[in-house]
Formats: structure tokens, C-alpha cells, sequence
């Protein structure tokens, strides 16, 4: 097993039966980098790098280098060199997202070129950004103050600032943020990673330059490979471009696990309503509760599993319980499992606040009929098939199941387990199809609900007009810290607005242009791939079938099991 190539050692080698490939994790030896490749036959191959991102804040300091990095590179000093690359790629996937703990930066691509062209912008991006030499980059992705004239009114301004609060503008959102505030008091989960408006004019550009210095290091990185390539190649590259320049360090990323609460938490938070609406009957509930660290694979699927048949169903009997009492007029699951702790939530929205009694005491008394008198056995089976079809047809809609498996293996990687184990599920699978007779989904509701202490209930409360007034104290404290600062300062602020703008709007260089590889007529070889068909010899004659079309007709044959209104629209989701 011991083998080594290019700088890179070979740690562990199976087979993935469920993905039909060969899961191969390396190590590079001088710089510390993880490389975990999947080697299949898929041509859509995919590459992603990831960092373990905790926030130590709620200044958004992952979601703003995040966009950040992507603003120009040692090799690609471009203003936006994924801009320009993209009108010249063939890729079937090209972003970057935040999570809690980690940041991702993945790529997608059918043509070989193409692919080799996305992975090496990313890894220059993600290594050698330009944020060291270009203090641009913070203003225009994080925050700036804008001042057009003295004159004027001063105001903050940024792409990350705006988009946050954008996102704070939902209720939803405003009540996670809460929910995971008062659920993990003590660890990153409980700091808002795409940055709270309120916290995010307080990040420093030494804060900045030091997260990236403290984290993008190859020794606290994650990267993946899946499909159909010649993994030598892409180790020799990666070795060769980026990697053997860096050396091993040790960097303390891990997430801790939060203790758990002694007893419930309950916390009220207020969000915006337009003015002069009313609030009869505006307020969200959401019941949480953290499960133990890094469960098995099992004991996942069997919570997501159990989310799914509790609320997630017309048939749903928690679901059912609160419509049948009155408690809201949506209810709603959801398990959180790309979390170290991961966490179960029943919500209802569009209930009175008043209620709050009433819908604890309906979920734990539900909950505790079903502990007694058992599960509908026809409903835990519905619940599984559904699940077992989506492991087996790889059903991602567009996105590049490659990316899927990509997102499932951090689930285990990112807490130093295996990353091929979140994808092995056929002994999960068979352990749940058993528990469904035995009493399983019973004992998970006994355990990590009902004797859960570790929960918390957070109210909604709708306050008209309370953005407007938000917007108002903000701008009264930049008023007031406008007028104590001297001329020359204000100034400074003016010329930076109009600096920035001016960059903003002027074009790159025709050099830095040519900086970006794009593909070339000679690159486009690859004819394109039509679906594979199969024949089956009956007595009558020759079926011949192909997979795409029979996903089709399993949609289509239960649209029966929907409500008339919605047949006709699933029929034409499949089709098209």
C-alpha cells in the first residue's frame, strides 16, 4: 500500500462499489495537502479545493475572502478572472460557497482542456491571491465607507455587506442565525460565517490578510478528483505548480464540540415586517436540537431519514399533528448534517406567538405516542425507498453528481474521518431497512429527542417597520461619526469612493487579458455523448431502454401518488 509519486504518498486505496469507482486517499509529504481522487468512467470530472474555515466572528471574515480570492491572482491579475475565463470554457460547473466550517471552491468541466484550465486558475486563486498587494479588494468585496462629496451623506457599501443584508431581509434567515447562536454558545457554529451587516464594518485588512495566512495553507486543505482522468498527471501538476512551495505546518482549525446543555433554551428574536402590516398570526417557531459528535453514516441517514417521515410528507404524522391542532400554517423539517453536531428541526411559520405552549406540547406528546405505539411501517418504507432510489440513480438534477459526492465526503474528511465513508452506504442502508421492523426509528426518537436536553426553541416575533429603523440608527451613527472627523479625513474617504469606482470601471489590460487560458478549436476533439441504450429480448419482441428514460417514466408513472394540481407540472419537470 505504501507507494509514493510526485511528492504525494499513497494512504489508504478501496473500492466504492455505491459510486462504481476506486477511492484513492494521498498525502503531499512536504506541504501536509489531503488529495482524495475517485477514478470512475464518468467524463464529467470534477475538482474541488476546500479549507477548514472556522469563524471567529460574525464579520463574514470566510464569505468575504471567499469572493475575494477570486478577484485576481499572482498569474491572473485580473479584476475578475472567472469573468473572462467563463466565456471561454465549456465547464458544467464553476463556483465557490461558505459553509459553517469550510469553505469550497469546485469545478466541473467534460472537456480535458477545459478542466485542466478551471483547476489551475482555482489553485492559483485560492493560494496566491492579489488581496496582499491590492487592499481594493476588502472595499470592494467586504465593506467600504462611500462619501461622494462632504456634502453627502456617508453610507457603507460592499458586495458581501449588501448581500447579507439582502439575506437578513428574510425571516428564515434571521431565525437560523439565532438558532445556531443560542444552540452553540461556545463554538464557530454559533458566529455567523457569511457575516452579520451589523459586525461586518468591523473587519480590519490585518484581520483579513491573516485569516487567509492562518487557513489557505495546503496543510489545512482538502482536495478532490472524480472522474474519468490520468491521475498522475493532475499529482505532478499539483506538485509541481503550487504545492512543493509550500511547507508543513500545523494549524489548529479544528471545530470544538459544544457541551451539552444542562436544560432546554428558549430565545426570542425580532424581525422586520413592512410597516404598518399587521402581525396577527406573522411568528415562526422553530424547535432544535444538536445530536452527538460526528455520528456514523447510520445513525445520518437514519435522522435524515426520520426528518423526512416525521415532517416532510402530507402523510407526515408530526406534520399532521400540528395542521390537525391549529399551530401554523406551514410545518416543516429540516436535519443539518454537514455540521460536526449536526441538528433536527421542526418549524412552523405563520403562527401566533402565543401558541408556543401548545406547539411544544403537541411535538413531545406526538412524539411520545409514536415511541409507544410504533411508526406506520407503510410509511418508513415509503420513506426509505425514496431514499434508496436517490443513492442509486445518483439523482442530482444538473449538478454533477461528482460535486454531490464531493459535498457528502466532507461530512467525515473535515473531522478527520475517512471521506469515503459518507458515500459507502449499503450497510447503513440494510440496518435501516432492518429497523424498520424492529424498533430503530423508535429509539431514535427516544434518544435524541425526547431525552435530548440539548434543544432550544426560538420564536420569530414580526416588527413592522423594524429594517426602516435599523437603516436609520446606521445612518444617524455615521452621521455622528462624520461630523467629529476632521476634512482631511472625510477627503480621504471621498477620493478611496472615487478611486474605487474608477477602477471598478476601467478594463483590464489586453495583457492581463491574455493571461486567461481559454480553449482553442484544436481542444474542442470531443464529439458529444448521447445516452446508452440497452435491449432486453421478450417473446413479443426488443425493449430497448436507456436510463435517462426510465428516470423519466419512474416520475411520471407517480405523479398518481400527487395532487391533481401538481401532475401536470411534475410531468413537465421530467420531460424537460
Amino acid at each position: 500500500m505504501m507507494k509514493s509519486k510526485f511528492g504525494f504518498r499513497l494512504l489508504d486505496e478501496r473500492k466504492i462499489e455505491e459510486v462504481g469507482g476506486i477511492g484513492s486517499l494521498w498525502e503531499h509529504e512536504k506541504s501536509g495537502a489531503q488529495l482524495f481522487h475517485i477514478g470512475c468512467e464518468d467524463d464529467n470530472k470534477v475538482f474541488s479545493i476546500s479549507f477548514r474555515t472556522p469563524p471567529p466572528d460574525d464579520t463574514g471574515l470566510p464569505h468575504i475572502l471567499e469572493h475575494s480570492v477570486l478577484c485576481g491572482s499572482r498569474k491572473f491579475p485580473l479584476k475578475e478572472p472567472f469573468v473572462e475565463l467563463v466565456k471561454g470554457s465549456l465547464n458544467t460547473f464553476l463556483n465557490a460557497m461558505t459553509f459553517p466550517d469550510k469553505t469550497m471552491y469546485p469545478v466541473a468541466s467534460r472537456n480535458n482542456q477545459d478542466f485542466k484550465n478551471l483547476v489551475d486558475v482555482y489553485l492559483d486563486a485560492v493560494f496566491f491571491p492579489n488581496i496582499y498587494n491590492n487592499p481594493w479588494t476588502l472595499k470592494q468585496e467586504g465593506w467600504h465607507y462611500e462619501l461622494e462629496d462632504l456634502d453627502a451623506p456617508l453610507s457603507y457599501n460592499g458586495v458581501v455587506y449588501n448581500e447579507m443584508k439582502g439575506v437578513f431581509s428574510s425571516p428564515e434567515s434571521v431565525l437560523e442565525q439565532k438558532m445556531f447562536s443560542v444552540l452553540f454558545p461556545d463554538t464557530p457554529y454559533g458566529k455567523e460565517s457569511g457575516g452579520d451587516p451589523g459586525a461586518i464594518p468591523e473587519l480590519t485588512q490585518k484581520q483579513f490578510e491573516e485569516f487567509h495566512q492562518d487557513y489557505y495553507h495546503p496543510s489545512n486543505s482538502y482536495i478532490y478528483l472524480y472522474g474519468d482522468m490520468d491521475i498522475d498527471e493532475y499529482l505532478a501538476f499539483f506538485d509541481q505548480e503550487y504545492l512543493n512551495r509550500f511547507e508543513r505546518k500545523e494549524i489548529d482549525s479544528r471545530i470544538p464540540a459544544q457541551r451539552a446543555f444542562a436544560e432546554p433554551q428558549e430565545e426570542v428574536v425580532d424581525y422586520s415586517l413592512p410597516q404598518g402590516e399587521s402581525t396577527e398570526e406573522k411568528a415562526i417557531m422553530a424547535l432544535s436540537w444538536v445530536m452527538e459528535v460526528k455520528p456514523d453514516l447510520t445513525l445520518t441517514m437514519g435522522l435524515d431519514l426520520l426528518c423526512h417521515i416525521l415532517l416532510e410528507t402530507s402523510a407526515s404524522p408530526l406534520k399532521k399533528a400540528l395542521q390537525d391542532a391549529g399551530i401554523g400554517k406551514e410545518i416543516s423539517g429540516d436535519f443539518q448534517s454537514s455540521l460536526l453536531q449536526p441538528v433536527f428541526s421542526v418549524e412552523a411559520t405563520f403562527v401566533d406567538e402565543s401558541q408556543k405552549k401548545e406547539f411544544q406540547r403537541i411535538v413531545f406528546e406526538t412524539l411520545q405516542n409514536l415511541v409507544n405505539n410504533g411508526l406506520d411501517a407503510k410509511l418508513i418504507k415509503a420513506s426509505l425507498h425514496r431514499q434508496e432510489f436517490s443513492l442509486r440513480e445518483g439523482v442530482t438534477g444538473s449538478t454533477p453528481k461528482g460535486l454531490i459526492y464531493g459535498i457528502r465526503i466532507m461530512n467525515s474528511w473535515l473531522y478527520d474521518g475517512h471521506p469515503a465513508e459518507p458515500l459507502m452506504y449499503e450497510g447503513a442502508l440494510q440496518t435501516l431497512k432492518e429497523g424498520a421492523t424492529n424498533g430503530y426509528f423508535e429509539n431514535l426518537i427516544q434518544k435524541y429527542l425526547l431525552n435530548n436536553l440539548h434543544q432550544a426553541l426560538i420564536i420569530g416575533r414580526p416588527n413592522p417597520g423594524l429594517s426602516d429603523k435599523k437603516e436609520h440608527e446606521i445612518a444617524q451613527a455615521l452621521s455622528e461619526w462624520k461630523s467629529r472627523q476632521s476634512e482631511e479625513i472625510l477627503f480621504k474617504i471621498i477620493d478611496e469612493t472615487k478611486e474605487l469606482h474608477l477602477r471598478q470601471n476601467t478594463p483590464d489590460l489586453e495583457e492581463n487579458l491574455n493571461s486567461i487560458p481559454l480553449l482553442r478549436r484544436e481542444d474542442l476533439n470531443e464529439g458529444p455523448t448521447f445516452p446508452e441504450w440497452q435491449e432486453q429480448e421478450l417473446d413479443s419482441g426488443i425493449i430497448r431502454l436507456n436510463q435517462t428514460f426510465s428516470r423519466i417514466i419512474f416520475c411520471i408513472s407517480h405523479c398518481y401518488l400527487m395532487p391533481k394540481q401538481f401532475r401536470k407540472m411534475i410531468f413537465f419537470i421530467c420531460i424537460y
